[in-house]
């Protein structure tokens, strides 16, 4: 298995299970940034923070970029200088590598531009 932003995801559509604690906290710590796992361990987010609204909003866009790409949405929340992000594979209720490689691409993402 290569780096995480050298692969690409998978539709689910349930039927599989999501990733354990384990793995999970495994895929965190292989991420370039503050990536946090949520409480109930079925989530990653991040708050990424900017200078100026624009930058917010560029940022919200070049996510929005690698979401389509991927087929794999995360929800945002969107303020004047900041953005969180938060990554779930809802199909399953939980985490999947998905979620892993869409963070650590916006993560190469944010690293090149902002």
């Amino acid at each position: 298995m290569g780096s995480l932003t050298e692969q690409t995801c998978k539709p689910c559509e349930g039927g599989v299970l999501p990733l354990s604690l384990e793995r999970s906290r495994e895929l965190l710590s292989s991420l370039e940034s503050a990536w946090s796992l949520s409480d109930d361990g079925k989530s990653i987010f991040q708050e990424f923070r900017f200078a100026v609204f624009s930058r917010t909003i560029a940022f919200v866009n070049a996510v929005a970029w690698v979401a389509t790409t991927e087929g794999h949405h995360p929800d945002l929340q969107v303020s004047y200088g900041s953005c969180t992000v938060r990554y779930t594979t809802h199909a399953i209720d939980g985490l999947s590598d998905n979620d892993f490689i869409c963070a650590a691409k916006i993560d190469r993402l944010s690293a090149d531009t902002f």
